[in-house]
């Protein structure tokens, strides 16, 4: 046994015993090799890559003619240890004396001894990731007592190769580290191709999930009821990222950040054109393909998890490209569908609205590699289609309030049939359901008209049959055979809108409605959701925003669910002031306008430009190129305004992919204004639709930019028009070169149009009002 190793005196016998333990003889040549590094017989660096070339020429010697192919990295792993293991038993033999070897195993087992501190012999910033793994997993086979007194040194092994697997960011390094076992680091390596981090989405996800089971496991989270699970992940490591570069000679491109805007601009197609044109590794290629057979032809969609994203302070929500591969060729055909996928991926990361967005947020001088996150879609197949049953984006703090009722601290939801894409992207003519989770079957619409307005009217699946991610008619899929239709759908009565009493073949798929009717009155569903963001922001100390999707495993007698995480990060909110008091006491000549509905918190002064698209002018134009030049009118504008205080006053959607419902705008062509009005169009007053929870709405707050929609037919609301159509137009003399779309765009210098005075805007979302008004600078306010 172990403790008659101690007293045998020979180095042979003692050697003969120990290999009958693998995790202490591990250590023991370790310790060997420190020896040898310590006592400079050879450089680690030198050892290492004597090792990796007698590896190599070992694979050659069996006959594999293709290693990549032909030797699963698990196996490479193996035979790599075990030639670093003969090694250093070469070097020790020749070089150092027996005794040096009995002292070494004596002192190793003096270490295992309970009375006996150990002390972790290297530097885990400097071992390699085998000795890393190695030792913590030695550690974590410790018995309870012993493992207490390694548990510091197996903390900073975690922390090593969370930094250098996972993220580098302290804020989330300060979390994980708690929740990562070596068993999930040594998973994610062996589902990782190639070298690097995995990124910031990938550690998001795995993050949130790891929290969520210890909360399960500690009893420490209510009323979740259905099971969570992550999808089936594979990730490509950011190195490999600036592989490609290397390989397609991409150099050019490595300082894009670092141009003028409109070279960024200019210049990103033919980044996409030279990126898409490029190869991979023949190792990276073999991987994928091995993945692919693996896998089958299951859908996959394969995601940016760029090393800053959704991190504390910047998401980068919807900055980087993501694409659904839905893999029914053959291997070769899906193969070349998912190289071009990941090709573009690496592409967005020159994407102009990314690279103005790192800027704004001071991170252009980080090494923003890329990893891609590999995963299987959700859902099942119903028909010749594949989608999940609902998917959407949860926040842990509502910031859409229409009803004083509503508690901001219980969440919100925004939730679709089918893939997540038309609930986290503005898209036209559509609406998602939205979800207060405090009150989840109170409405923001009333009437049934309403309700059939602003349901989903298109979903979004992949076609099998196909092969290829498509946008159908909610009318062309739905039907009374779908699982879970009761829980999901309502029927159009005309005057009113009632739940599916019962199922039959008459029921007739134009007369559904998309209202989720039943899902948000199911107390299980509701609660679990909110628990699920409750837990995730005690843990995280920060409120966040998880996208998810859904399955019904069971409607009858009580539905089941399985709730499958997609992504979680931090999320940032804009500032909460208490008392927000509307003045009382301004003229009605000095008001400008006035909001009752949907209203933000937050005050904003000293405006001094005012940038008005007039609905009705704008409404007026039936040449698309002149609706497409507003949009680049208002990204000069914004460009010319940076440093000062102005509002943006539009039609509509503001960033619609509808240019007839809304300017046409990005992220980079509206960052520098501070607030986004929404003129509501149309003879009814009816609004098209908030963008809250959104990409769109995310840029919004993480800018401080507050969104304000306005209803100006409503009774009781204050619209001036007079001095909107009045006041100057400075286009011309901002942009001279845009004078001929100054009957479209009007920029008002207020204080110049209203006698010095400035526009102040005061919001207070707790009574859903806000009030624009003219009104003498803040600043001199102060100084009196």
């Amino acid at each position: 046994m172990i403790d008659d190793i101690r007293t045998m005196p020979k180095a042979l016998e003692i050697y003969l015993e120990i290999t009958r333990y693998p995790i202490l003889a591990r250590t023991i040549r370790e310790r060997m090799r420190q020896e040898l590094f310590s006592r400079r017989i050879i450089a680690p660096d030198v050892f290492e890559q004597e090792v990796r070339e007698k590896a190599v020429r070992s694979q050659f010697r069996e006959g594999l003619e293709d290693p990549y192919v032909q030797e699963s990295p698990e196996v490479w792993l193996e035979r790599v240890q075990q030639i670093r293991d003969y090694l250093t038993d070469f070097y020790f033999a020749y070089n150092l004396p027996h005794s040096l070897f009995e002292e070494i195993v004596q002192s190793v087992l003096q270490g295992r001894t309970p009375d006996k501190e150990v002390i972790l012999t290297f530097n885990p910033e400097l071992a390699p990731w085998d000795m890393l793994f190695a030792k913590a997993e030695e550690y974590e086979s410790y018995p309870p007592g012993e493992k207490a007194k390694v548990q510091h040194h197996l903390r900073e092994i975690i922390v090593v190769l969370i930094k250098g697997m996972i993220s580098d960011q302290l804020a989330f390094i300060g979390i994980a580290k708690n929740f990562f076992t070596i068993a999930d680091l040594k998973e994610i390596r062996r589902r990782r191709i190639g070298r690097g981090k995995i990124g910031g989405k990938a550690a998001g996800m795995m993050l949130a999930y790891k929290i969520l089971q210890h909360a399960l496991k500690e009893g420490d989270i209510d009323d979740l009821k259905c099971p969570i699970s992550i999808p089936d992940s594979y990730f490509i490591g950011a190195d490999v990222f600036y592989e490609f570069h290397q390989l397609n000679r991409l150099h050019d491109f490595h300082n894009q950040k670092y141009k003028s805007h409109d070279e960024i601009v200019a210049e990103y197609p033919q980044v996409v054109e030279a990126f898409t044109s490029g190869r991979f590794p023949e190792g990276v290629l073999a991987r994928l393909r091995d993945l692919l057979a693996e896998l089958g032809q299951t859908p996959l969609i394969v995601r940016s998890s760029s090393l800053l994203e959704d991190n504390f302070g910047s998401s980068f929500a919807g900055k980087y490209d993501s694409f659904f591969c839905p893999n029914q060729g053959t291997l070769d055909e899906n193969l070349v569908a998912l190289a071009e996928a990941i090709k573009c991926v690496y592409a967005s990361v020159h994407n102009p609205s990314a690279l103005l967005y790192r800027r704004q947020k001071g991170l252009l001088d980080y090494d923003e590699r890329m990893a891609v996150l590999i995963q299987k879609v959700e859902g099942r197949r119903f028909r010749n289609y594949h989608f999940p049953t609902v998917a959407g984006v949860a926040f842990s703090r509502n910031p859409f309030r229409w009803n004083r009722k509503i508690r901001r601290e219980d969440g919100f939801l925004r939730m679709v049939w089918g893939l997540g894409t038309r609930a986290v992207d503005r898209v036209a003519n559509d609406y998602p359901r939205m979800v207060a989770l405090s009150h989840p079957q109170l409405r923001p619409e009333k009437s049934a008209k309403e309700i059939r307005k602003y349901s989903q009217h298109f979903v979004d699946l992949i076609d099998l049959a196909e092969n290829r991610m498509k946008t159908m008619p909610v009318a062309e899929v739905i039907s009374a055979d779908y699982p879970g239709i009761r829980l999901l759908a309502s029927l159009d009565k005309g005057d009113y809108v009632q739940p599916i009493f019962s199922l039959g073949g008459d029921l007739d798929p134009n007369a559904m409605v998309l209202t989720f009717e039943g899902l948000v009155k199911d107390t299980a569903f509701v609660s679990a959701v909110r628990a699920i963001l409750k837990t995730l922001e005690k843990y995280y100390q920060v409120p966040v925003d998880v996208e998810f999707a859904v399955d019904i495993l069971a409607e009858r007698p009580h539905p089941k669910y399985n709730f499958h995480l997609l992504q979680c990060r931090p999320l940032i909110s804009q500032e909460w002031e208490e008392d927000m008091l509307l003045p009382e006491d301004v003229p009605e000549s000095d008001k400008l306008f006035s909001a009752h509905k949907l209203v933000p918190h937050g005050v904003v002064s000293n405006v001094r430009y005012i940038v008005y698209v007039d609905p009705e002018a704008y409404s007026r134009i039936t040449e698309r190129s002149v609706k497409l030049e507003i949009g680049r009118i208002i990204g000069r504008l914004n460009k010319r305004f940076e440093g000062e205080q102005f509002i943006l006053m539009g039609p509509g959607r503001w960033g619609s992919s509808n240019i007839d419902l809304g300017v046409k705008v990005t992220y980079a062509d509206i960052y520098n204004t501070r607030v986004l009005v929404e003129i509501a169009m149309g003879k009814d007053g009816e609004t098209p639709e908030v963008s809250y929870g959104t990409h769109f709405f995310q840029d919004l707050v993480e800018a401080q930019i507050y969104p304000l929609p306005l209803y100006p037919n409503d009774q009781g609301v204050v619209f001036n028009r007079a001095f909107l159509d009045n006041a100057p137009n400075v286009l011309p003399e901002l942009l001279p070169a845009d004078a001929p779309y100054a009957d479209y765009v009007k920029v008002i210098d207020v204080p110049a149009a209203s006698r010095g005075r400035f526009l102040e805007i005061v919001m207070n979302g707790e009574q859903d009002e806000a009030l624009a008004y003219l009104t003498i600078s803040s600043k001199v306010k102060d100084e009196k």
